[in-house]
């Protein structure tokens, strides 16, 4: 017989508080669970692992709504693997593209970081420049997401001239 554990220790295994543990039965994201003699829910290898999975959902922006209709899939249609894994694969791009924008920014960061290393460095309290890139050029970069920049690419004499511009404003951010 395999070990089962209580709503206590499936939530300090899992880090979810029992009303979330509650919550996700109450509303579909988790089939009902075995109870033992005396009602209190007992959870199962499998049942932890689902929890698990569904944290990792939640924790990557995964609305309530998508983890119910996910969930519904599984239970009532479990062949239905292609839909399933529809949904895991438009939630993986949504997951892919805030990765994109979080490094983007964080680059920012590191320059802005880096710069003040340098100005300390440099024993120098004017913050006016920083190398090839102005304060507001800075602003704007770190304002700007990989999604509201287009890039374009403009071959001339035997070589290629890129252009990044911020489509949000529509000014040029970045030419070589």
């Amino acid at each position: 017989m395999e070990t089962e554990l209580t709503i206590q220790q499936v939530a300090t295994l899992t880090g979810l508080s029992v009303h979330t543990l509650r919550y996700y039965e109450r509303n579909g994201l988790l089939a009902p669970v075995n109870r033992a003699a005396n009602g209190h829910r007992r959870y199962s290898a499998m049942d932890i692992a689902r929890i698990k999975f569904l944290t990792r959902l939640r924790t990557t922006g995964m609305p309530i709504r998508q983890m119910q209709k996910f969930a519904d899939l599984y239970r009532q249609k479990p062949e239905a693997i292609a839909e399933r894994r529809l949904i895991l694969e438009a939630h993986e791009r949504e997951v892919t593209q805030r990765i994109c924008e979080l490094n983007h920014n964080l680059e920012m960061i590191q320059k802005k970081i880096q710069h003040y290393k340098e100005l300390e460095a440099n024993h120098q309290l004017d913050d006016a420049c920083i190398g090839d890139l102005s304060e507001a050029q800075l602003s704007l970069e770190m304002a700007t997401t990989p999604n509201s920049l287009e890039l374009r690419q403009v071959p001339t004499d035997n070589h290629i001239h890129v252009h990044y511009t911020n489509r949000n404003f529509g000014e040029k951010i970045y030419e070589n």
